[in-house]
């Protein structure tokens, strides 16, 4: 199994569009089959990376599906559009 960890900062005065962002991740939970489990956590101290996605694959190539999916790349256009940095690592658990 590969744990996908992905965390985002994001640029000032964006939180309803962080909220929306995590709420469209959230959704595709149950809508993309490779998604096997997942968390989406928001930082509840400053100073820290602002939100956080945790999910979980059969295999590095599920990672790749569900990464080309137009379902997720739609969502994360909205992201790309209000992060100021983004740091990720997937390994097998």
């Amino acid at each position: 199994m590969i744990r996908h960890v992905v965390m985002w900062k994001f640029k000032p005065d964006t939180r309803k569009e962080m909220e929306e962002f995590l709420a469209g991740l959230q959704g595709l939970y149950g809508v993309i089959p490779q998604i096997r489990a997942q968390q989406v956590g928001v930082n509840c101290v400053e100073g820290n990376y602002d939100a956080v996605l945790i999910s979980d694959f059969d295999s590095l190539a599920d990672l790749e599906t569900y990464k080309k999916d137009p379902r997720h790349v739609a969502v994360s256009a909205l992201c790309k559009a209000i992060r100021t940095d983004r740091v990720a690592v997937d390994y097998e658990v």
